[in-house]
């Protein structure tokens, strides 16, 4: 398998856009034609309107887009069943020919930390769950990273540290001053060493980061201090975040991020711009408006217009 870098690279310039949909499939919101017909208390009706719903939402977007980013606990609270809709979500993303980062937000220490390595790092038969990236927390420290960074080198799969997340209450302990620096900046310097160390030829290593939309300022100062690291941005749309925001994220190709929109994204059949022009039963084409219209944003407020050039 080529390096994770140069594929990501490779799939933001053939899209000419850095839009990553996240998949957080929730059964209040599905669209109405997904839910009639199923019993709300059977986990594995549930399980089977995710697949579908989630599968649907990759039709529509593949075209479009580099990536998705399944978020994993949508589908744990739904037991047996709603894991066995992850991997046939996974799969069905990797046989449209879209790059999967698994967010899992995963870590430990020592062989549990190289088990959850195992287990979901690496397409296609490389691991079990079949992702070609996954987000990992670096809060038990450097050793702890190592077995995903190792594990990554060598399966060609990637990983996305948490380094300043989007949440209003990131600040508690990110921001905690140590020294002359927030703790935040600490984890951004291991990351862009690790990173460093595994460069592919794209200039941009394995080891990318996880920077929040919703503050610009401190996205940009990240993107300074970490040169050779991807940054994967959420945030975007429904948390607050606009192009704008984002804008800081790029280098001067308009390369080395890319911005996850969820919600704003796969249930755009409520939002009011949309629930008149299309409705739940025309679900997918809202779909699709709201992934080309983040797409036209990006591209008319950020470097990342120069994509396509």
């Amino acid at each position: 398998m080529s390096h994770f870098a140069d594929r990501l690279s490779a799939a933001v310039g053939r899209c000419g856009n850095p839009v990553l949909v996240g998949l957080d499939p929730r059964w209040e919101q599905l669209p109405a034609l997904l839910r009639e017909g199923i019993d709300p208390g059977s986990l594995q009706q549930r399980s089977v309107a995710y697949t579908r719903f989630c599968c649907g939402v990759i039709d529509v977007v593949a075209p479009l887009v580099s990536g998705v980013k399944p978020q994993a606990a949508f589908f744990e609270e739904l037991g047996p069943a709603g894991m066995q809709a992850l991997w046939d979500v996974i799969a069905y993303a990797r046989k449209r020919g879209l790059l999967v980062v698994l967010d899992g937000k995963r870590n430990d220490i020592g062989t549990t930390a190289a088990a959850y390595a195992a287990a979901y790092l690496g397409a296609d038969e490389a691991s079990p769950w079949g992702a070609d990236a996954l987000t990992v927390s670096p809060y038990l420290g450097d050793d702890s990273l190592t077995p995903f960074v190792d594990v990554a080198k060598q399966r060609g799969a990637g990983i996305f540290v948490l380094v300043k997340t989007s949440n209003p209450g990131g600040k508690t302990f990110q921001d905690l001053m140590t020294g002359d620096r927030p703790l935040y900046e600490h984890v951004a310097a291991l990351v862009e060493s690790q990173s460093g160390q595994t460069l592919g030829a794209c200039g941009y290593g394995t080891v990318g980061a996880v920077v929040g939309a919703t503050y610009p300022e401190q996205l940009r100062k990240l993107r300074a201090l970490m040169p050779r690291t991807w940054l994967l941005v959420p945030g975007f749309g429904a948390q607050g975040g606009s192009a704008a925001d984002v804008a800081g994220a790029f280098d001067e190709r308009g390369m080395g991020a890319i911005v996850n929109n969820s919600r704003g994204i796969i249930f755009a059949h409520a939002r009011p711009e949309y629930r008149d022009r299309f409705g739940p039963s025309r679900w997918q084409q809202a779909v699709e408006a709201a992934t080309r219209e983040m797409v036209d944003q990006l591209r008319a407020d950020t470097p990342a217009g120069r994509l396509g050039a």
